[in-house]
């Protein structure tokens, strides 16, 4: 491996039960576009011999790290510590390019060998991070290895404060699903390796993606020192299709860009202790936020009303946050824009000609809340039907609408049918929140888009009436996004292609 590599290595653990295996693996890390592998000794059923070194590491397709990582580290390994570091010496002398030394390990003791030396902290951020780094980088390793558990996406953030800072070739890892930014950038911030699974439970550590995540989803090969990032700000946020189809537009619009996943917990706090993170680098080049659930009123309040477009304020909620090269934030609603921009290519009507037409909104949620905003701004006829009277009585109320109840829907009167409830959605998929369409109704529109067809826009095709889905709701917010962020045309039939694909095979 060279002292300074070109580029940030992209390191498969294996973690199989055998020698024989770990060497099938090995071949298919190289195929699934790996860099490196590292063969974790301490997964294997027994400690190997130097017979079983030698096989392991004969004319290896992939350059090797060897590591044997003890329990209190967080890995398998439970026997005499003599032993564990003699089996990694023995590994040193069979070839591997690299072993992994603890930290912990004194000085003395530590195998000859070309070494990563690691620290891990499975409880947080370190409170002396900073001289712990410094002391690695003092040492007489080749590489320095830090990792630990992320509470938040801001602790991703001081991994790669690492990895800027570093002196030496540095692999600095935030854990856990909040820390998952910091290996996807850890490229951008020339890391000397990342780490991936092979497939999906085969992760040596919390948070850890695999191969096909690293070099399709997250387009690896395509981050440099000067991409642009993006990301969705969510708890939870695992599921997100978000990442799928903005990471496809950055693909076919050929941009330098990448989109991340930021698990950021409920609660004000969390979310500022983020933003706060986020706007002191400006050398990370960030450059947009998707916000969802539960994180869309803390927007609001920390970019600002003033910095904000009027009818955001007035729904109460902003989805999407773009931050200028000059630090300042912008923030928008694109889920009304989304919303009756959908209902309005169906009609092939322009925004202002929805005056005076009757809309029936079904639900009194977030989502209601946008479109209901968006419609009565543009002089719709709106009432809104809920479950619970007395809160979609007081959503009416602040948009000059009427209001009635889920049992009023048999005498329902309106050109136009919005569902904005969670009725219909996978995996209760034969539900409807209407027993039939009327007459009355020329337009369906569901929110809802898993399944692709719910039960209600079946039933409204069936009826003759045409139909807006909830896809093309996802794929106008997304779409505004990129060209926020990019001032680039989104790629709409991409990001419409992947969405279907992905609910088609079962996202």
């Amino acid at each position: 491996m060279a002292e300074h590599p070109p580029q940030t290595r992209l390191i498969c653990s294996v973690t199989r039960r055998t020698v024989a295996a770990m060497r099938q693996a090995m071949a298919a890390a190289r195929d699934r576009g790996a860099d490196a592998v590292e063969c974790r000794l301490d997964y294997l059923d027994e400690q190997p011999t130097e017979t079983d070194l030698a096989a392991l590491l004969d004319d290896p397709p992939l350059p090797v790290i060897v590591t044997n990582r003890p329990a209190a580290e967080g890995g398998r390994f439970t026997g005499d510590e003599v032993e564990r570091l003699g089996v990694l010496a023995a590994a040193a002398r069979a070839g591997a390019d690299l072993i992994d030394v603890e930290r912990a390990v004194p000085p003395g003791d530590r195998p000859a060998g070309r070494t990563i030396l690691s620290h891990h902290d499975f409880d947080g951020v370190p409170g002396d991070l900073d001289r712990i780094a410094e002391d690695m980088d003092a040492s007489s390793s080749a590489i320095d290895k830090i990792a630990f558990a992320a509470a938040g996406p801001a602790d991703a953030l001081r991994a790669l404060d690492l990895l800027r800072d570093a002196r030496k070739p540095t692999i600095a890892l935030a854990m856990g699903q909040a820390g998952l930014a910091s290996r996807i950038l850890a490229k951008k911030l020339g890391a000397f390796g990342t780490f991936a699974a092979l497939e999906p439970g085969a992760e040596s550590a919390p948070g850890q993606p695999t191969l096909e995540e690293f070099t399709g989803l997250y387009r690896w090969a395509a981050i440099g020192p000067d991409t642009a990032v993006s990301g969705v700000i969510g708890c939870p946020v695992a599921h997100s299709m978000s990442p799928a189809i903005h990471n496809a537009a950055f693909e076919a619009a050929g941009l330098d860009a990448v989109y991340v996943p930021l698990l950021v917990q409920g609660g004000a706090e969390h979310f500022n202790r983020f933003l706060d993170a986020l706007v002191a680098r400006p050398w990370l080049n960030w450059r947009g936020l998707s916000v969802t659930i539960p994180h869309k009123e803390n927007a609001l309040a920390y970019v600002g009303a003033a910095n904000c477009d009027p009818l955001a304020v007035a729904i109460g909620a902003v989805n999407t946050i773009t931050l200028s090269p000059d630090g300042s934030l912008r923030g928008d609603n694109t889920d009304y824009a989304a919303a009756i921009d959908a209902l309005c290519d169906c009609l092939g009507i322009e925004r202002e000609s929805l005056a005076g037409r009757g809309v029936a909104v079904l639900g009194a949620g977030g989502v209601a809340r946008a479109i209901v905003a968006a419609l009565a701004h543009y002089r719709a006829e709106v009432t809104v039907y809920n479950r619970t009277v007395s809160r979609g009585e007081k959503l009416a109320a602040e948009f000059a609408c009427r209001a009635a109840g889920r049992d009023a829907l048999g005498d329902l009167d309106a050109e136009i049918v919005i569902n904005c409830t969670s009725v219909g959605m996978h995996p209760d998929v034969n539900a409807s929140p209407l027993e039939r369409i009327p007459p009355c109704v020329a337009v369906v529109f569901d929110t809802i888009y898993n399944p692709l067809e719910t039960r209600l826009l079946a039933d409204a095709r069936a009826a003759g009436a045409r139909t807006v889905t909830g896809l093309d709701m996802f794929v106008n917010q997304g779409a505004a996004q990129f060209e926020r962020w990019t001032g680039a045309e989104a790629p709409r039939h991409v990001m419409r292609d992947v969405l279907e694909e992905a609910l088609t095979r079962g996202h």
